[in-house]
């Protein structure tokens, strides 16, 4: 009896021994291995999100992270937004929709002639797309305490009377917790430069609606933005789209898959306000090649990039729509600046 015991404890430590040495061969196949996939995947995933970079530099060296990140990057198309090119419309019941992408768009709810919610999904991810018919609704929305503390934007939306809300431009966040309160770039609302710090550095540029509720796309100064008529923006990047051409994506774009925001508008004028969840089972994440194909699916004739990972959040009606992953009050970080949309 004892001498069976004996045969199957041996059986669990030689399979239990097995186990591990394969597990630990897999683990270096993939991390390791001929395919590049995974190891551009992790490396700029790791990079990208600022307090995690520990997870690339524990497994690789600095000089492989550098050339995965050096061969994943966004080419931004090299011009401006030309405004005349957007002229915003009106349809009529006898359109003929080119795609179902458009009938989407274009096909209204009953009974809400202000915006339309679609929810779009991919291979690893899942998210929402909000059609906005009226362009001059959207502006810039700041936390109350600029320069002190940033808020949440579930108290922006009900203080602002939002029917949607969506986060906007980065924030200065050197120990990558911190509370919102200085957004990077220069930041404009209702005509006015409210904020003007550092920019991200994250490509792209001014993000800005103009009085003529057209949504330019620029490099420019300060007072070039005011100048030529920007009523509401921000400076984030990468620019996706720009006069209907789009960005150049070397692999993934060097920001790996993560939770992403996004905004375009349509030649005809309609805003596309995009969300994506991510770091949940359901949705890993987007990568710039994904929000450029969504805009590009859509019909978003210019688009930008905007703050993401634990920063994508989306609300209407003061309800929250997306699951953000910050980990605070319903998943929500206190941030600086928000798309709002109001009646």
């Amino acid at each position: 009896m004892e001498k069976k015991k004996w045969s199957l404890k041996k059986k669990l430590v030689i399979f239990g021994s097995g186990f591990f040495v394969l597990g630990i061969a897999a683990f270096l196949f993939v991390f390791y291995g001929p395919w590049a996939g995974f190891r551009n995947f992790w490396i700029t995933s790791a990079m990208t999100t600022m307090n995690h970079q520990y997870l690339a530099t524990w497994f690789y060296s600095d000089e492989t992270i550098q050339k995965v990140l050096g061969s994943n990057t966004v080419e931004e198309v090299s011009e401006a937004t030309n405004p005349d090119l957007v002229q915003l419309k009106k349809y009529t019941a006898k359109t003929i929709y080119k795609n179902e992408y458009e009938k989407a768009v274009l096909t209204k709810d009953p009974g809400n002639d202000l915006y339309k919610l679609i929810e779009v999904k991919g291979a690893s991810y899942q998210g929402y797309l909000v059609v906005l018919y009226d362009p001059s609704k959207i502006s810039i929305a700041t936390t109350k305490y600029l320069g002190v503390r940033g808020e949440d934007i579930l108290t922006v939306s009900s203080r602002e009377n939002a029917i949607i809300a969506m986060n906007a431009g980065g924030f200065y966040d050197p120990d990558w917790n911190s509370n919102g309160a200085l957004p990077h770039g220069t930041v404009i609302s209702n005509g006015k430069v409210v904020s003007d710090y550092d920019d991200a550095r994250m490509g792209g540029g001014f993000i800005c609606f103009t009085y003529e509720n057209k949504l330019v796309l620029s490099k420019m100064s300060k007072e070039e933005a005011i100048n030529m008529g920007c009523r509401d923006a921000v400076e984030f990047g990468p620019y996706l789209i720009v006069n209907g051409k789009s960005s150049f994506i070397n692999g993934n774009g060097g920001w790996g898959i993560a939770p992403r925001t996004a905004i375009g508008q349509r030649k005809d004028g309609i805003v596309l306000m995009l969300v994506i969840n991510g770091r949940i089972p359901t949705s890993i994440g987007a990568s710039m090649r994904d929000l450029t194909e969504i805009m590009e699916n859509y019909g978003a004739y210019n688009a930008a990039n905007l703050d993401g990972g634990s920063s994508t959040e989306l609300v209407i009606n003061n309800e929250i729509i997306n699951t953000p992953v910050a980990g605070g009050r319903y998943g929500l970080r206190d941030m600086s600046t928000f798309w709002v949309v109001k009646q």
